[in-house]
C-alpha cells in the first residue's frame, strides 16, 4: 500500500503531530471526500504501508520526526513544492529563502534521490512574466540542484471556481517558449525536467511527462520489486502509481490562490481550527452511530529484494 499524505493538504507542514501520533497509534480514520457518510479505518504499519509520499510546500515542522519515522520503519520520499512566488501568490508562507534553506537541510537528512523539487503551477499575470520566471527558475537550479535530482512543472489550470485577476490562461506560444528554456537550463544544472498532468506534449523540449508516485522511484526506495497498478482517479494524463491519500479537502493553510483543493478561506480556517492532535481522523469527529468500516489493505512488495 502507497500512502499519501497527501495532494489534498499540506500535511507536513500543518498536521505532521497528528501525523506522527497516528503512526504511534497504527492506523487512521478517513471520509471519503465524495461521500462524507464512508468512513473508513486504515491500518498505519510498515508490514502494509510499502512507501509514504509526503506532499508539502514547507517541511520544516516534519524535520525533527524524519528520524523517528525512520526508526519505525517506514519508507517515505518528498514532492517539495518551491516557487518564486511572495505572499501575494502563497498568502500564508514563510520566507521563501528560509523555506530554500529548509529544502537543503532536509535533501541533507534523507538524501537528495529522496526529495522531489516541484515548481509548479507555472504562473502568469502582469508581474509575473516569462522573463521573471526564466530569471527565478535559473537562481532556484543554482542553488537547489546540489540537493535533488529533478524538477517537475505544470502550467496553471484556471479552475471554474478561481476567482481572481492574479491568474490567467497561459498561451501555447508562452508554455513553448518557458518549456524551451526549462528543460535546458535543468539539464544545464544536472536535473531532469518533467511535466505533471500536461496536455502539451513537452519531451521536444527535454522535458519527460511526469509521474509523481512513481513506480521506479517507489521501488527504488522500497529496494524491491512492487506489484502495483496505474491510478484510475487521477486526472486525465496523470501517470501515478495507485495510492490511499490520507488528506481532508478545504484544510490547508497556505492560502495559495491557484489551489483546487480549497473552497474559501473562511472554510478552510474553521476546519483547521477544529482539528485535534489526538484525533483519529485528521479534521473534525466521528458522531455517535456513525459506521467505520476496516479497509482492506495489504503490502505489494515482491518477495525477492534487489540491489540498486
Amino acid at each position: 500500500m502507497i500512502v499519501s499524505a497527501s495532494r489534498r493538504t499540506d500535511i507536513p507542514c500543518y498536521y505532521s503531530e497528528w501525523f506522527i501520533n497516528r503512526l504511534k497509534a497504527g492506523f487512521i480514520v478517513t471520509r471519503n471526500p465524495r461521500n462524507n457518510a464512508q468512513i473508513s479505518c486504515l491500518p498505519l504499519n510498515p508490514e502494509v504501508v510499502d512507501c509514504l509520499v509526503f506532499w508539502t510546500k514547507d517541511a520544516e515542522n516534519i524535520l525533527s520526526s524524519l528520524k523517528l519515522i525512520d526508526e519505525m520503519g517506514y519508507k517515505y520520499y518528498f514532492q517539495f513544492t518551491l516557487t518564486p512566488y511572495d505572499r501575494t501568490i502563497e498568502q500564508n508562507l514563510r520566507d521563501k529563502l528560509s523555506i530554500e534553506d529548509t529544502f537543503i537541510e532536509l535533501s541533507q537528512q534523507i538524501g537528495k534521490e529522496r526529495v522531489l523539487w516541484r515548481y509548479d503551477p507555472i504562473v502568469l499575470n502582469a508581474m509575473l512574466t516569462i522573463d521573471y520566471h526564466k530569471l527565478k527558475f535559473e537562481r532556484l537550479c543554482q542553488k537547489l540542484a546540489p540537493f535533488t535530482e529533478s524538477v517537475t512543472i505544470s502550467f496553471v489550470q484556471v479552475y471554474r471556481k478561481l476567482k481572481t485577476s492574479l491568474i490567467r490562461e497561459i498561451t501555447d506560444e508562452e508554455k513553448a517558449e518557458l518549456a524551451g528554456f526549462i528543460g535546458k537550463t535543468a539539464k544545464a544544472y544536472g536535473l531532469t525536467a518533467k511535466a505533471c498532468s500536461e496536455k502539451t506534449d513537452l519531451t521536444l523540449y527535454g522535458i519527460e511527462k511526469a509521474s509523481c508516485i512513481d513506480r521506479a522511484m517507489l521501488e527504488k526506495v522500497c529496494g524491491c520489486d512492487l506489484n502495483i497498478s496505474p491510478d484510475k482517479n487521477q486526472r486525465h494524463g496523470c501517470g501515478c502509481m495507485e495510492s490511499i491519500d490520507i488528506g481532508a479537502y478545504n484544510t490547508c493553510p497556505n492560502g495559495c490562490v491557484y489551489c483546487y483543493a480549497n473552497n474559501s478561506p473562511d472554510t478552510t480556517l474553521w476546519r483547521y481550527n477544529s482539528h485535534k492532535l489526538e484525533g483519529q481522523i485528521l479534521i473534525g469527529s466521528i458522531a455517535e452511530g456513525e459506521k467505520i468500516t476496516d479497509r482492506k489493505s495489504k503490502s505489494n512488495k515482491q518477495l525477492q529484494f534487489r540491489l540498486f
